[in-house]
């Protein structure tokens, strides 16, 4: 451990000559600051310094080519003044480096948690790596700030997306944070995404009239991937999501009772969907591809198909129903068994529905439901025949009081 007084002039010509791999010249006017001169060329200045448990540290205060002997002086100082009052001069840098970045954290802790409980990860996946990694993975998450998810949000508005799109990337960063937070991961500490919206959502409820429905059937009927087709038309007949369809096995029918077992529904409850007997007879007239246990598989994987969206966009386009996604399926389902008088509290158990509230969202009464409903009252209450010069029913007298 050679002492030298560490000068602007001696930095510049100090070397360490092989064999040796480096050098430390610790400096004779100033305890425990210390320059590393290594053969490559490099130098570091380091202060040492004892902890407030007695223990020898020493703290890598930056690179000789960066700084000059005087600001490194100055730090070193620092270092030896936070120590002796009682600080961890290191503490800070150990919390910076242990706050991890937003695509780490998604990647080791995010996504493997929501996917133990969560059937719609794959969306927040999708979200996230479309929308969100791409502008803010590389950050910790304590240099992500409000500005910076408004910034996002902005550039996504201007580019055209929807409220609930942009809504839903808030949910998720918010979320995120969240569980940072309540994990007590480094830099989780604030919500960048707390108080954020996009606007209102606008609801989109599209149901199919009787006639629709019909030209759906047969669209359905005529098109080449029957076992996709199939799928479509169990929707429309049970009302299912849709992977409750496509990953539906055949152990799961109960012939018996006509029920399809959900082991995990949205909710993250089983329940049972309901078949009809026009579901019965798909589900009989679908033929069962030998080892493979589910009923629609793909015919090119043998999985469940991740997406129905190429054989449905060409059963909606021969059908005529360009504006109806496979969701309105279900919309449809709730909305033929409302006009046909089945309760609501009836369609809840059927759509698997916890509360009554998201039932009602689905219902959709037609113009010629309303009108019958309006007619009813004329057998309550008869309004007299005017041009008969009938007198006025009673129901429309109103009693006036005698005066004396």
């Amino acid at each position: 451990m050679p002492l030298a007084v560490l000068t602007a002039q001696f930095v510049r010509q100090a070397t360490c000559a092989p064999p040796r791999k480096k050098v430390d010249y610790f400096d004779s006017t100033q305890r425990g600051f210390m320059m590393e001169v290594r053969v490559s060329g490099g130098k570091t200045y380091y202060q040492r310094y004892t902890d407030n448990r007695g223990r020898e540290r020493q703290y890598k205060i930056g690179s000789a080519v960066v700084l000059t002997i005087d600001q490194a002086r100055r730090k070193a100082k620092q270092i030896v003044a936070e120590a002796l009052l009682g600080a961890d001069p290191q503490q800070k840098r150990r919390e910076m480096r242990a706050v991890p970045q937003l695509k780490d954290f998604v990647a080791e802790r995010y996504l493997p948690f929501v996917q133990t409980y969560k059937n719609s990860w794959q969306t927040d996946e999708t979200v996230l790596r479309i929308h969100i990694l791409p502008k803010l993975g590389n950050l910790a998450l304590d240099e992500i700030k409000t500005d910076a998810v408004s910034t996002l949000i902005n550039a996504m508005r201007a580019a055209g997306y929807a409220a609930g799109t942009m809504n839903r990337v808030i949910v998720i960063l918010r979320y995120i944070y969240n569980l940072a937070r309540k994990w007590k991961t480094p830099g989780g500490e604030e919500n960048p995404a707390s108080g954020l919206s996009a606007g209102p959502e606008v609801q989109r409820n599209r149901f199919l009239a009787d006639w629709e429905a019909e030209n759906l059937v047969r669209a359905i009927q005529n098109d080449e991937n029957q076992t996709a087709a199939r799928s479509i038309m169990l929707l429309l007949l049970t009302g299912a999501r849709r992977n409750e369809v496509t990953f539906a096995k055949w152990d799961y029918v109960d012939w018996k009772n006509k029920t399809l077992l959900v082991p995990k529904s949205k909710s993250g409850r089983a329940r049972v969907v309901a078949l009809n007997q026009s579901a019965i007879a798909l589900l009989n007239a679908t033929p069962r591809t030998a080892g493979n246990p589910y009923i629609f598989p793909s015919e090119v994987t043998g999985r469940p198909s991740a997406s129905l969206f190429f054989p449905w966009a060409r059963i909606r386009e021969r059908a005529g129903l360009d504006d109806v996604r496979l969701h309105d399926l279900r919309h449809s389902f709730a909305s033929f068994l409302v006009n046909r008088g089945v309760s609501l509290y009836v369609v809840q158990g059927l759509l698997g529905h916890l509360h009554a509230r998201t039932t009602q969202r689905y219902a959709h009464l037609s113009q010629e439901t309303l009108s019958d409903a309006a007619d009813l009252i004329q057998h309550v209450v008869a309004f007299p025949d005017i041009a008969g010069g009938a007198s006025k029913s009673a129901a429309f007298t109103t009693a006036v009081p005698r005066t004396n």
